[in-house]
C-alpha cells in the first residue's frame, strides 16, 4: 500500500495530477483544494495518500496534510458518500471548517460541495457529529470556547466555558456545545451571562 509520494508534478487535470516518482506517472485523484496548492510542474510535491484496491483497479487518492486524508476517510463510511463525493466536500470545505459545520449541524455548508444534495448532507452531519475529530480540526474560535481545567482565562470568558460546561453535561458532544455557544456569542455579545448562553446554545442546537 502506498502512504506518501513525493515526486515532481507532471501534469494536472480536473480531479487529478501526474506524480513522476523516479520516472514513474503516479494518477493521483485529488479535491479541488488541494490541485490548487500543488507546486507548478517540474516542481516538487509532497502528497499523502489514501490506497483503494479493486478487483478491477488500483486508485490513489492523494491529500496535502494527513488529516485531510483522515478527513476523506471519515466520510467515505458515511452511507451514500464515495470518493468523488468525499472530494467535493473536501474541495469547498477545508479540515477546520467541515469539523466546524459538523458541530454546528450546518447542513447547508456541507451541501454546497457537487453532488451533495440536502438528505446527503443531513447524512454527513449527523453521521459524523460523534465520531469527527476533536478540538483540533474545529474554527480555533470555537474550539477556545471549551471548558478547561483551572479557568485559564485564553479559553475563553468564564460564562463561556461554564455553558460548554453545562450542555455537555446535559449529554451534547463537546464539540456540538462550543459551536453552539460559540454562535450564541456572536449574536449575545462576549458579555452575555452564562444562562443566557446556555438557553441561545440550546436553541442553536435545537435548531
Amino acid at each position: 500500500m502506498i502512504g506518501k509520494l513525493t515526486g515532481k508534478v507532471d501534469s494536472v487535470g480536473t480531479d487529478w495530477a501526474i506524480i513522476d516518482v523516479g520516472g514513474v506517472g503516479y494518477v493521483v485523484h485529488c479535491s479541488a483544494r488541494t490541485l490548487g496548492r500543488l507546486p507548478k510542474a517540474g516542481e516538487i510535491a509532497r502528497l499523502s495518500i489514501e490506497t483503494h484496491v479493486r478487483e478491477d483497479r488500483i486508485q490513489l487518492f492523494g491529500f496535502m496534510a494527513d488529516l485531510e486524508r483522515e478527513w476523506f476517510r471519515l466520510l467515505n463510511t458515511v452511507q451514500g458518500v464515495g470518493t468523488k463525493v468525499a472530494l467535493g466536500v473536501l474541495s469547498v470545505l477545508d479540515a477546520p471548517e467541515l469539523a466546524t459545520a459538523i458541530a454546528l449541524q450546518d447542513k447547508a455548508a456541507i451541501a454546497r460541495a457537487p453532488g451533495v444534495g440536502p438528505k446527503v448532507a443531513a447524512r454527513i452531519a449527523a453521521e459524523l457529529k460523534d465520531r469527527a475529530p476533536l478540538f483540533a480540526d474545529v474554527d480555533p474560535n470555537l474550539g477556545r470556547l471549551a471548558a478547561g481545567d483551572g479557568g485559564d482565562a485564553k479559553r475563553g470568558p468564564q460564562p463561556a466555558r461554564d455553558a460548554v460546561s453545562a450542555l455537555v453535561n446535559l449529554g451534547y458532544a463537546a464539540p456540538q456545545a462550543s459551536a453552539a455557544v460559540a454562535a450564541a456569542m456572536q449574536s449575545a455579545g462576549e458579555g452575555a451571562t452564562t444562562e443566557q448562553l446556555i438557553r441561545a446554545g440550546l436553541r442553536q442546537l435545537a435548531g
